[in-house]
């Protein structure tokens, strides 16, 4: 599981049965001490609602594929939670 913040979207409409209907966002793995991005922009399915800017839990792996969203689904990174905020190290470093 790492953070992410969510930088975008992508609108497929020709895609496997299994992902009709659902939203897919372009995620950017974020540091813990200040969400600043911290690797390579990735595809997620959003199982929670979450928007653009916000600051959100990623799944990947067999893992991405247990949600109610994603069961049985060709998935491999899902958005799981949207974060209120993060202690890190004795401090706060962020709030929604």
């Amino acid at each position: 599981m790492f953070l992410a913040r969510v930088v975008g979207n992508v609108v497929s409409t020709r895609k496997t049965e299994k992902l009709t209907g659902v939203k897919l966002l372009v995620v950017e793995p974020v540091d813990f001490a200040n969400q600043q991005p911290d690797g390579k922009p990735l595809v997620a399915i959003d199982a929670v609602g979450a928007g653009e800017g916000e600051v959100v839990l990623v799944v990947q792996g067999s893992s991405a594929r247990l949600t109610e969203t994603t069961k049985d689904a060709p998935v491999d990174a899902t958005i799981m939670g949207i974060v209120d905020y993060v202690e890190f190290q004795g401090r706060r470093t962020f709030r929604k």
